[in-house]
């Protein structure tokens, strides 16, 4: 039990880690998501893609999405390039966090599977995960951001050469065409198209 409690004050400490993106990402003032906003999001990407899919086992795609990246709190989110120069131990670093755990054995081997990027639910989270990053850089682009459109380029090519899933290319696409404010704005549940201000 200790170590359960251990463990989850861990993953509570994720909300104050932001991802290592936000060199790129970052301007100041602006926002760049937490690794736990990061994995609260790839949960509901992941979902999303599966049902249009019609694929996977959605239990095992939602853990395989809160454990995808937590080790990288230890071991160093280390983004494209910082990839060319060091030497992580993402595997260590998971099996130390899950340590005598409750959950030690099915998360470890969970992670596991998602690393080996076999598995639907597998190819299904890792889609999740790239197109959480697009968001991102459409948010970022909402609030005067240039990065946006110096991705995309290489954006096209991973969705043309990365993505798994029809849904995930699909949903690209409609990301890059949906302004970040449109769910409240566009509503037609708000105030005033729905509520007390509509014109009667």
């Amino acid at each position: 039990m200790k170590r359960d409690v251990d463990f989850l004050y861990e993953i509570g400490a994720l909300r104050q880690q932001p991802r290592m993106w936000h060199r790129f990402l970052g301007s100041r003032g602006s926002h760049v998501a937490s690794i736990t906003e990061h994995h609260y999001r790839v949960v509901w990407l992941a979902l999303i893609i599966a049902a249009r899919e019609g694929k996977g086992d959605t239990a095992k795609i939602i853990k395989m999405a809160l454990v995808h990246d937590i080790g990288e709190s230890r071991a160093g989110d280390a983004d494209y390039l910082s990839r060319q120069y060091v030497e992580r131990h993402e595997d260590k670093a998971i099996e130390h966090m899950l340590d005598k755990t409750s959950l030690q054995k099915e998360f470890v081997n969970l992670w596991k599977a998602y690393e080996k990027q076999t598995s639907i639910e597998a190819k299904i989270v890792k889609d999740a995960d790239n197109l959480d990053f697009d968001m991102e850089l459409h948010e970022q682009a909402a609030q005067g951001s240039h990065l946006e459109a110096d991705w995309r380029d290489i954006r096209n090519k991973v969705v043309a050469k990365r993505f798994y899933s029809k849904a995930a290319q699909e949903l690209y696409a409609e990301i890059a065409s949906t302004k970040p404010s449109d769910w409240h704005i566009k509503s037609p549940y708000n105030r005033l198209t729905g509520g007390d201000w509509k014109k009667k």
